[in-house]
């Protein structure tokens, strides 16, 4: 007989919503936990009294305010809002894209008609009526002198390919505001939990039995029949033994070093988009919770290639990728007891509020234990 009515393979925010609400409905949950930590990606440690982003950064915003409502009754959020610079060799812009970035990159532009009229002339100049490639189509979306200096370098580092040769669907849009706001999301809600992100999950696992260091893939043996149900956050291609294939991803390195300054330099994110630094954006984690420490942590992020061993981070959902999926998607939809979901599970990227939301939906099927 089975000990447990649901075994949750992940600790993210998929899984650790899915076991705090079946608890809530009465139903006994194992959490599996690969890692020797809870939290998955978004676990923060505190190194030098500063709470680490310890897998890139994370900054909840929503507009949902269901799912806003739900989150603070967790943890108490602060202010922060996003507000990303990119520097390009000696040069720093604002972003997302607004009369700050603009009338920096133009000297002759103060106002939004003459923005939109300097890119306008950019557009036309370089206008390919049926893009080929990603690099063809962000000249059309935005013109040559932002293409070149605060995109084509972050995007080939960030993809490991020149833009030339990436196709256009994975630039459908631009943001580009004609007005002086810094603020990168367009939510209602945003902010940093003070104390950091894994104080949440511990709450939400509270009431489960929790076990580190296992991946559920190299010891599913041993937990058959343990409970009734399954749910898995983890890589679908990795659960059936990548039976037809590895699905591409990109991955990240992360190099975090403890400084002896309190400050180094001025705000959270900083994005690197020349192709000669190698990596694509420094994240100094005091800035995130207004810290006045008297040291700082800051951590270079790396792309890389993804290989079996790594950690996926980025779908790359092309047209190959997503019909390898769908062969996966299939086999998933024919085991009865196996639920599939998060980012990994469902082989795509989703920002923390629509895991939350999506992790909710599903549980919200089920009835109360009877």
């Amino acid at each position: 007989m089975a000990k447990y009515d649901f075994l949750i393979v992940g600790s993210g925010l998929y899984g650790a919503t899915c076991a705090h609400e079946l608890t809530k409905k009465g139903y006994r949950c194992l959490v599996l936990e690969r890692r020797s930590h809870i939290g998955g990606n978004v676990y923060t440690e505190n190194i030098e009294g500063i709470n680490v982003h310890k897998y890139g950064a994370h900054i909840f915003h929503t507009s949902d305010r269901e799912i806003w409502d739900y989150v603070n009754g967790f943890a108490q959020f602060n202010r922060f809002v996003n507000q990303p610079i990119a520097r390009y060799h000696d040069e720093c812009y604002n972003l997302p894209f607004n009369m700050n970035t603009f009338s920096k990159l133009w000297r002759d532009v103060f106002t939004p008609e003459e923005a939109q009229k300097k890119i306008e002339e950019e557009r036309r100049a370089n206008y390919s009526s049926e893009p080929k490639n990603l690099e063809e189509q962000a000249i059309n979306l935005v013109g040559k002198t932002i293409y070149e200096k605060l995109i084509k370098g972050y995007t080939e580092k960030q993809w490991g390919r020149p833009c030339a040769e990436l196709p256009p669907f994975i630039i459908k849009r631009l943001p580009v505001r004609f007005t002086y706001d810094n603020n990168y999301f367009n939510d209602t809600y945003q902010g940093i939990p003070i104390g950091g992100y894994t104080q949440i999950v511990r709450k939400m696992l509270e009431g489960s039995d929790v076990l580190l260091g296992c991946d559920y893939t190299e010891h599913s043996k041993e937990f058959e029949g343990c409970a009734k149900r399954i749910i898995y956050t983890g890589a679908i291609d990795r659960f059936f033994g990548y039976a037809y294939g590895e699905l591409e991803y990109r991955s990240v390195r992360f190099e975090t070093q403890i400084l002896d300054t309190p400050n180094y330099q001025g705000n959270a994110v900083v994005n690197y988009t020349s192709a000669d630094v190698p990596y694509t954006r420094i994240i100094e984690h005091k800035h995130f919770e207004f810290g006045t420490q008297e040291k700082t942590v800051v951590s270079k992020e790396y792309p890389l290639k993804w290989k079996r061993g790594d950690e996926p981070y980025y779908p790359v959902n092309d047209q190959k990728n997503m019909s390898l999926y769908q062969r996966y998607r299939e086999e998933a939809d024919r085991l009865g007891n196996v639920h599939f979901g998060g980012r990994l599970g469902e082989y795509r990227y989703f920002d923390m509020h629509v895991v939350i939301k999506n992790a909710l939906e599903f549980v919200g099927k089920i009835p109360e234990k009877s």
